[in-house]
């Protein structure tokens, strides 16, 4: 989900799509939220880790 977040900001910005900036921006917080809870033990959507 970070990864595909990273890619539409990119591309995004290169096109001057606003949405897509928008997206990968919602898409990277989300990832990089659900990976701290995965490292910290706490269970995430059923699965003890989140990778």
């Amino acid at each position: 989900m970070i990864t595909l977040g990273i890619i539409l900001l990119i591309i995004g910005f290169i096109f001057g799509i606003s949405v897509l900036w928008t997206i990968g921006i919602v898409l990277l917080v989300i990832g990089a939220v659900l990976w701290v809870l995965g490292a910290l033990g706490h269970a995430v959507g059923g699965r003890r880790h989140y990778w």
